[in-house]
């Protein structure tokens, strides 16, 4: 049974700054520069049997996020792999999701970050499926969403940082409250781009196309299944892709670390099967994070 009870409200080690922390006691102040103007970057990832998938891939995006809002982790890649698997092994969990989270510090305030510390904070859940199973196999229904992703001159668009998920959060609310599972979103120039939370793939007589990521995360469950594909001998075309365009397609998924592969029924107008190719390749995502699919 999922745990229901408030995330600052359970049992468990936190690591924070260097050391574990209990659960309750993991705080910062509440005028640390984070909250005030979005200095924050982190990371999600999913912990199968005791092994993080892709580990080192997602500490060296925490320091590249880092690094595209300017400042700097005191912490290597290796120190982070590492810390994340403290947290693990202290936390007793072998399935779980992983919240590595960098910000800026509360030692001065305004939008200036001079003189501010970075911080480094790492948690550890049990997290089942990010959509109920339920759902998920029927495919998720998709609103478009009201609001766009930036144009990369706009914001640091190839960082996770948290300030870029204001608009993913007003999208998922706005589709929530109109009974859809999840959002659309296009980017400034009106193409596709990629849901609240996940990237995008689409079929078509075989195909797999899935948008250039000029304007959004480049994600490290996007770039597996894509070489899941090409593995299978499919073809992976990466291309701006209109919404007039969505008609034609067979299929969609979308991929995540929290949604791993997800099947999409519909977005919008547009509706999609759920075909072979899509389930094969959910079903390689799967063997291949739980360690059934050599690599």
């Amino acid at each position: 049974m999922a745990d229901t009870r408030s995330f600052d409200d359970r049992d468990g080690w936190i690591w924070i700054d260097g050391k574990l922390v209990p659960w309750r006691e993991a705080n910062v102040h509440v005028l640390t520069h984070a909250m005030h103007y979005a200095s924050s970057v982190f990371e999600g990832q999913r912990a199968y049997g005791g092994t993080i998938f892709k580990l080192s891939d997602h500490s060296a995006r925490l320091r590249k996020s880092a690094e595209l809002l300017g400042f700097e982790l005191p912490w290597t890649v290796d120190e982070i792999d590492a810390a994340c698997n403290e947290v693990l092994k202290a936390n007793g969990l072998t399935d779980a999701y992983m919240r590595p989270v960098a910000w800026r510090g509360s030692e001065q305030m305004g939008v200036s970050p001079k003189g501010t510390k970075p911080h480094l904070a790492i948690a550890a859940w049990e997290w089942g499926k990010y959509f109920k199973p339920e759902i998920a196999a029927k495919g998720l229904r998709l609103d478009i969403a009201p609001w766009r992703r930036p144009a990369p001159y706009t914001a640091p668009v190839h960082s996770k940082a948290a300030g870029l998920y204001m608009i993913a959060t007003l999208s998922k609310k706005h589709a929530d409250d109109r009974g859809y599972d999840d959002a659309l979103m296009f980017d400034w120039r009106g193409q596709v781009a990629e849901a609240t939370g996940a990237n995008t793939f689409f079929i078509k007589d075989g195909q797999l196309h899935t948008p250039t990521p000029d304007c959004f995360l480049n994600g490290i469950t996007r770039q597996t299944v894509m070489d899941l594909a090409r593995r299978r001998g499919v073809e992976v075309i990466e291309r701006a892709i209109w919404p007039e365009e969505l008609e034609g397609f067979e299929q969609m998924f979308i991929t995540g670390s929290a949604a791993e592969v997800t099947f999409i029924r519909s977005a919008g107008p547009w509706n999609f099967e759920i075909g072979d190719l899509s389930r094969q390749l959910a079903k390689d995502y799967d063997d291949l994070v739980n360690r059934r699919l050599n690599t």
